[in-house]
């Protein structure tokens, strides 16, 4: 005799509790809510922390269309769009209406201009340690504020250190009032209180910085020039250290970043470096040839396993590099920041949102040759103080937001 089926013990019961649902951009919000029709009245919050429509694929396959279309139809679904930068939100909106000519047919019209009303920018919120017990002497000498053969440099009371606890505390910046179009205070695209642009960034950050006592501004950021003269010898006669801690992935462009190292050996400049930085399956060849050739100056290479040892490294180098072809935020970059590192990074992607200028490089001969003169220089390199203001992304500046937005009702959205 045949056996009847067991009844399916997955019965719908929507909970009374549950008000919100908040999801990963990476989760087809849409194929969910048709498996769960129960949650379909929540409240939908979607986080985008990357968006596969402008990902660097070597290879176009269809996998990867339906990647990006799940992202789209999962924005459809949801009450509420986020997105980690403007950077992000900006390159997923433009490319919707490219993205669906890949269909055959029936490609539906004005999708990006339907989404875009639902869209916030809100940071990604990072958790800064106390990093200033593992600083090397020259690190914390800026947070003194030491003074140099050529007077005192640009710096803040000891206490402003944004390395240390009390540092991250201070160097928070004062988050904008809630704009017209914002819910229980929870920011707009227009009113996150983030800048949306590099002058925006810039200009913020000279706005709230509190006067001294001369009647000047004194930013809270890291901010100090690179002094021309330097009696420091043992720092000057110390190797510069470069730090590139990214995936080992081709959309990080390793290949750009080992090939500048080979080319500063060949002209014979003293520098050391650390590789940092999780691999998987696929591993690309230039880092075995180029393990080989830098042996001699190489620090570390590879994945840490410890948090401890890699904010170590970190608290070491002088200088951290960016060579991606893809970002959408940069944890890495900004954590190395906060442990006092000069960024260089591409005049690209998501990095003119969050770094100065000066902290950009547009061609593989500019990274070069800025590199060229840190080697020939660490002292003054290790003299300037970033102007980079990290409090703004961390979890204390930020939480405010993300409450506001998982706590407001569904209808704040129609």
């Amino acid at each position: 005799m045949s056996q009847k089926p067991a009844p399916c013990s997955w019965k719908l019961k929507p909970s009374p509790g549950n008000r919100v649902i908040f999801s990963s951009s990476v989760l087809n919000l849409a194929e969910l809510i048709a498996l769960r029709p129960d949650l379909a009245p929540l409240r939908k919050v979607l986080y985008f922390h990357e968006n596969q429509l402008v990902y660097p694929v070597r290879k176009c396959q269809e996998r990867d269309f339906q990647f990006g279309y799940n992202q789209i139809l999962s924005c459809l679904v949801a009450d509420v769009v986020l997105f980690n930068s403007s950077f992000n939100m900006e390159s997923f909106l433009s490319s919707i209406p490219t993205f669906l000519k890949l269909m055959p047919d029936h490609r539906p019209a004005g999708l990006d201009a339907l989404i875009r009303r639902k869209c916030r920018i809100y940071y990604f919120p990072l958790r800064f340690p106390d990093v200033s017990r593992l600083l090397p002497e020259h690190k914390r000498a800026r947070c003194a504020g030491v003074v140099g053969p050529v007077g005192p440099q640009e710096l803040g009371p000891p206490g402003d250190c944004p390395h240390s606890a009390e540092g991250l505390a201070q160097n928070t910046m004062p988050r904008a009032s809630p704009g017209p179009d914002s819910e229980h205070g929870a920011p707009s695209p227009q009113h996150t209180g983030v800048p949306q642009s590099p002058e925006e960034n810039y200009q913020r950050r000279e706005s709230v910085a509190p006067p001294t006592e001369g009647g000047g501004k004194q930013s809270n950021t890291s901010h100090c020039q690179v002094e021309e003269e330097c009696d420091d010898t043992a720092s000057q006669q110390r190797p510069l250290h470069i730090v590139w801690p990214h995936r080992w992935e081709h959309d990080k462009d390793p290949e750009l970043f080992l090939t500048t190292l080979l080319k500063l050996k060949e002209e014979g400049l003293s520098f050391q470096v650390s590789v940092l930085g999780e691999t998987f399956t696929e591993v690309p060849d230039v880092f075995s040839g180029a393990r080989e050739e830098l042996a001699a100056r190489v620090l570390h290479w590879g994945f840490l396993s410890s948090r401890e040892q890699y904010l170590e490294v970190l608290c070491q180098a002088d200088v951290v590099v960016s060579t991606a072809r893809h970002e959408f935020f940069g944890v890495a970059m900004l954590e190395a920041v906060h442990c006092g590192c000069y960024p260089l990074c591409p005049k690209a992607l998501v990095y003119p949102e969050i770094f100065p200028a000066e902290y950009l490089y547009s061609t593989p001969e500019q990274l070069r040759k800025r590199l060229r003169d840190f080697c020939r220089r660490p002292d003054r390199l290790r003299r300037h103080r970033v102007k980079v203001d990290t409090g703004q992304f961390s979890w204390s500046s930020l939480r405010s937001s993300f409450i506001s937005v998982l706590s407001a009702s569904t209808s704040k959205d129609q």
